[in-house]
């Protein structure tokens, strides 16, 4: 074992956590943002205090602070290296790595059955078995988690894992199947032992009808391009696993790797710029009995994360315990949402919300063809309020599960062809009966300001040179994932065996192209024409 690497390890850690961030620069202990004579002078001012070492000087992991650091500190200025360190979240979400995590996931014949037990009793399962973890980062650092969580996810993408109803695992000759994964280290044991550098839980998501692996993996990326530091992260990864018995792991393949959306990951933006808090209240939702419209219809149906199986339109995943006083505050913003007059309201969302960013993140949303979205389909979305008072907070809508888009098209709603379909009527915009459809979007695009600001953003999205959505720059980054993960797409599932430039089988515009295609066929081109169109 290295301790000098350990060592180090911890020392950057403590770096990160003191500077409240994930990522800085080797070399900077004063936080600067550079490399120079202050760093120096930092660690020989600690050295000249004595007390107990401060790890996070310690340049050169030999567990001391000295004049060793120093002389560390200084070859990094002499060799103009500008070397980034990230730790915790931006360690596993490390988007401009071109090396591909690993997971091992190695899990007992009794609980790998109880899982397929689980299925069988129900498809929707959220329950979790035991497993071990193996992490290996894209430095190649080992990280293995003892007594983890293993469950299935999915809503309409559940698939059993191996095999047929009733069967148990079969040895040697294992029928696998892809499928959707969530782990939870700290599910059995609540210590940072059972942590990835403070990360709790990862999303392990399968290409499902995806044959280019890019949709969602584009889309993500597109909302950070474009500013909206509402959207989550996604980075590929490869995955193994291994049932107890088996001469060897079976390899399922090229994964997503999500950021899972939680209290933690509230937590990673917490500062001025973006929540400033984790501590309100967290919803997600989603299409289940009926549409997540904001409606209030049917009396709603809410309830909060109980670990049951059960799926409700509208779950609270934060401040449970405290649950009635989070579902009064949900709907009284639904009924002022579907009851206010028009000038009223608009003073009231301009206090709750912000609107520039809610409309920024929603012409995304259109931009990328997402149809299966609040809008037009009430559905797949998160809420998240900063405070638990009833009327004094900010709401924001947090975009998730995109890859029925960039071509995926489908009967939904008002739509039937997600490349054409006008963006300003993505969604139900009668505005003569809010509850027909989903008001939020269709309320501020009545106002002629917001829908100027709404087509700025759409237009934005697919320009030339804005390293968005133009044909030339998104070709340019698929190509480039394709080229990382192409090696690794082929596993032991034999399922998605291959890249191939194709929407969705069960979509309705089958003639979708990404890479290839014409002014009618490729997606990015009819998406700019329409766009474009709009005065």
């Amino acid at each position: 074992m290295d301790f000098r690497k350990i060592l180090l390890s911890m020392a950057l850690v403590a770096a990160c956590l003191a500077a409240r961030a994930d990522v800085f620069i080797m070399g900077d202990v004063n936080r600067d943002q550079a490399v120079d004579v202050g760093d120096v002078n930092s660690v020989l001012e600690a050295i000249l205090a004595g007390g107990e070492p401060d790890l996070s000087m310690d340049l050169n992991g030999d567990g001391l602070v000295d004049v060793g650091d120093t002389n560390a500190i200084l070859d990094l200025i002499l060799s103009g290296e500008r070397r980034v360190v990230r730790t915790g979240y931006d360690y596993v979400w490390n988007e401009e790595s071109e090396t591909l995590a690993e997971i091992h996931i190695d899990v007992s014949l009794e609980e790998w059955n109880n899982l397929l037990k689980l299925y069988d009793a129900n498809p929707q399962t959220t329950q979790y078995v035991m497993a071990n973890v193996t992490y290996v980062g894209t430095d190649g650092v080992e990280t293995r988690i003892e007594g983890a969580g293993l469950r299935l996810k999915g809503n309409t993408s559940r698939r059993r894992p191996e095999g047929n109803t009733g069967e148990m695992h079969q040895a040697g000759h294992t029928d696998w199947h892809h499928c959707h994964f969530g782990i939870h280290l700290r599910k059995y044991f609540k210590d940072d032992e059972h942590t990835i550098q403070g990360v709790r839980k990862l999303h392990l998501k399968w290409a499902k009808d995806d044959p280019t692996y890019v949709r969602e993996m584009f889309c993500y990326d597109m909302f950070r391009r474009a500013g909206v530091w509402t959207g989550t992260r996604g980075v590929y990864c490869r995955l193994w696993l291994h049932v107890e018995g088996d001469e060897q792991e079976a390899y399922y393949g090229v994964y997503e790797l999500l950021e899972p959306i939680d209290e933690n990951w509230l937590k990673q933006r917490d500062d001025e710029s973006t929540f400033g808090t984790h501590e309100g209240n967290l919803w997600k939702c989603r299409y289940t009995r009926h549409q997540a419209s904001l409606t209030n219809e049917y009396g709603g149906d809410y309830w909060y994360d109980d670990d049951s199986d059960d799926k409700h339109v509208y779950t609270l995943e934060t401040n449970t315990k405290r649950f009635d006083a989070a579902k009064a505050q949900l709907i009284d913003f639904q009924l002022k949402l579907i009851g206010k007059k028009d000038d009223s309201f608009r003073k009231w969302i301009t206090e709750v919300c912000d609107v520039d960013l809610l409309l920024h993140t929603y012409a995304v949303n259109v931009a990328l063809g997402m149809w299966d979205d609040y809008w037009n389909n009430g559905n797949n979305y998160y809420l998240y309020f900063t405070t638990e008072d009833l009327y004094d907070y900010k709401v924001y809508l947090i975009p998730y599960d995109y890859d029925n888009t960039l071509g995926t098209s489908n009967n939904c709603g008002v739509q039937n062809d997600s490349g054409r379909q006008d963006p300003l009527r993505w969604g139900n915009s009668d505005p003569n009966n809010w509850r027909s459809g989903s008001p939020l979007i269709a309320r501020l695009l009545q106002f002629e300001d917001w829908k100027a600001l709404y087509v700025k953003y759409l237009k934005e999205a697919v320009a030339q040179g804005g390293g968005l959505m133009h044909y030339d720059d998104a070709v340019a980054r698929i190509r480039r994932w394709q080229r990382i993960i192409a090696p690794y797409v082929s596993n032991d599932t034999g399922e998605d065996m291959e890249l191939r430039d194709e929407p969705a089988g069960w979509g309705n515009h089958h003639e979708y192209r990404l890479l290839g295609g014409d002014f009618n066929t490729n997606f990015f081109r009819v998406k700019a024409a329409t766009i474009n169109a709009l005065p």
